[in-house]
C-alpha cells in the first residue's frame, strides 16, 4: 500500500502539476475561453489510462498461467524502464517545466486541438506509466496466482487512489496559491525511494519469466530466509509490497536487482550533482573591448 500510495503521488503530482501549469497560464494571459479544451485533454487521457488498466486485469484472467507470467514479466520490465525514465526526466525538469509548457501553449494558441492535444498528451503520459507499474506492483499482493483470480486484498489500488487524490489536492493548494512546494527535493527523495522499487519490480519481473520457463534458474536460490522473514508476517507483507522483495530470492533475481542499482543510482546522484554545480555556476560575463 505504501509503495503504490508513493507512485500515485508522485505520478499524479506530476499530472497536477501540468494542469495547473496550464490552466493558470491561461487564466492569467486572459484566455479563459480556451480552458474547456484543456479538461477535454485532461478527461480523455484519463479515460484512455482506466481503459488501458481494465484492460491488463481483464485480459490476464483469460490467458493460460504460462502466459500470464509471460505477460506480467514483460510488462514488469518495461515498467520498471518507465520508472527509470520519470525518475531521470523529473529530476532535471522539474525547476524549467513551467516555462517548457507556456513555450507549448503560446505555440498552440487559436488552435483548440492543439491545446486538447497538449493536455491528453502531458497527463495520458502519466496515466499509461501509473497504470503499468501500478498494475505490475499489484500483481504481486492480490492473488493474481489464485484460480478464480479474485484478489485477497484492496490495498494496493487503497494505496494508489490515496496517493492520486493526495496529488489532486497538492496541485490544486498549488494553483490557488495556498502551499509551496519545493519540487525539486521532492522529486529527489522520492526519486531515490522509486530506485530501489523499481528495482524490485525488475527483478520480480525476471521472477515471472522464470516461472514461464522463459529464463532458467528458477531453483537457483542466491539465498532462502523465509525462516527469518515470515512471507505472511506484517515485515514480508511491508518489504513484498513495497520494494517486491522476496525471501526466497533467486541468482538470476538478486544478480539483476543489485545491477540495476549499482547502475542506475550512482548515475542519479550525479545527475543530480551536475545539475546542482550547473545552477550555482553564474554565466559567463563578457568584456567589452
Amino acid at each position: 500500500m505504501l509503495g503504490n500510495f508513493l507512485i500515485g503521488l508522485r505520478e499524479g503530482l506530476e499530472a497536477a502539476l501540468v494542469v495547473s501549469i496550464l490552466i493558470a497560464y491561461l487564466v492569467k494571459s486572459d484566455r479563459r475561453s480556451q480552458l474547456p479544451w484543456i479538461w477535454l485533454g485532461v478527461f480523455a487521457a484519463i479515460a484512455l489510462s482506466v481503459g488501458f488498466t481494465l484492460f491488463l486485469g481483464l485480459q490476464s484472467r483469460q490467458l493460460t498461467f504460462r502466459s500470464q507470467e509471460l505477460l506480467g514479466g514483460t510488462l514488469s520490465i518495461i515498467a520498471a524502464g518507465f520508472v527509470t525514465w520519470m525518475i531521470f526526466w523529473m529530476a532535471s525538469a522539474a525547476s524549467h517545466i513551467a516555462g517548457d509548457l507556456r513555450g507549448r501553449v503560446d505555440d498552440a494558441a487559436g488552435r483548440w486541438w492543439s491545446l486538447a492535444l497538449l493536455a491528453f498528451l502531458a497527463v495520458g503520459r502519466e496515466g499509461m506509466e501509473t497504470a503499468l507499474i501500478l498494475w505490475s506492483n499489484t500483481r504481486t499482493a492480490t492473488g493474481r496466482d489464485l484460480p478464480d483470480g479474485v484478489p485477497t486484498s484492496h490495498e494496493p489500488l487503497v494505496g494508489a487512489l490515496l496517493g492520486l487524490a493526495t496529488a489532486v489536492v497538492l496541485g490544486y493548494l498549488m494553483y490557488r496559491g495556498a502551499i509551496r512546494l519545493n519540487l525539486t527535493k521532492f522529486f529527489t527523495w522520492t526519486g531515490v525511494f522509486l530506485i530501489f522499487v523499481a528495482a524490485g519490480v525488475l527483478a520480480y519481473g525476471v521472477h515471472d519469466l522464470q516461472e514461464a520457463d522463459f529464463l532458467p534458474g528458477l531453483h537457483n536460490l542466491a539465498f532462502d530466509v523465509s525462516h527469518v522473514i515470515d512471507p505472511s508476517s506484517w515485515l514480508g507483507t511491508v518489504l513484498k509490497g513495497v520494494f517486491n522483495f522476496s525471501p526466497q530470492t533467486t541468482w538470476a533475481e538478486a544478480g539483476v536487482w543489485t545491477a540495476y542499482v549499482a547502475i542506475v543510482l550512482p548515475l542519479f546522484i550525479w545527475r543530480l550533482r551536475t545539475r546542482s554545480r550547473a545552477a550555482a555556476t553564474p554565466p559567463a560575463q563578457t568584456t567589452a573591448v
